[in-house]
């Protein structure tokens, strides 16, 4: 994968695929300390602990319609190029935590990419599903939760155009820190 935010969206896609619906995606960069931290939490189906223990080989899947899965191989591959490591947390019936650590400033570890395409992205496709997004750069954070915008709205589609328009600039304000 090119940049982070696809192995964002394919590690979310994982969730989805558990039957989460609520999904809590953190991006922590802090670039003082050398270190960006990107984890996503779901409330899904979970995986009992020798699942977790090899479900970074990429024959090993907990999807029935393959027997493939490279996503999280991928994630690991690209941590391990930037000196960083991933862990995977998780529980039957509760949940799973995958979070990756990354040094900021290493050469090899892959660029963000369009951040805001892929929350939005993730919001379009799914509006079933609440979302949490949280920015941290630095003492800065940001939050945007679909539950929050689901109550301002009442009535309206979260997948109408000027809800989703308004979600894109918000997010992309917050991301380059220009929300107090």
């Amino acid at each position: 994968m090119r940049d982070l935010s696809l192995h964002i969206l394919d590690i979310v896609q994982n969730s989805i695929d558990a039957a989460a619906d609520f999904i809590q995606v953190t991006v922590d960069v802090q670039p003082k300390e050398d270190r960006l931290v990107i984890t996503v939490s779901d409330n899904g189906r979970g995986m009992d602990e020798a699942l977790v223990e090899k479900i970074t080989d990429p024959f090993v899947t907990g999807r029935t319609t393959r027997k493939v899965g490279l996503g999280l191989a991928l994630l690991e591959a690209a941590v391990q190029r930037s000196d960083g490591d991933l862990s995977i947390s998780s529980r039957p019936g509760v949940g799973t935590t995958v979070t990756a650590r990354f040094r900021y400033r290493h050469i090899d570890r892959p660029p963000m990419g369009d951040l805001t395409q892929t929350i939005i992205s993730l919001i379009l496709c799914n509006p079933d599903i609440d979302f949490l997004f949280r920015y941290i750069y630095g003492q800065r954070e940001f939050k945007l939760d679909t539950r929050e915008i689901r109550a301002h709205i009442g009535d309206m589609d979260i997948n109408d155009i000027r809800i989703v328009d308004w979600i894109r600039e918000y997010v992309q304000a917050g991301i380059e820190g220009k929300i107090d």
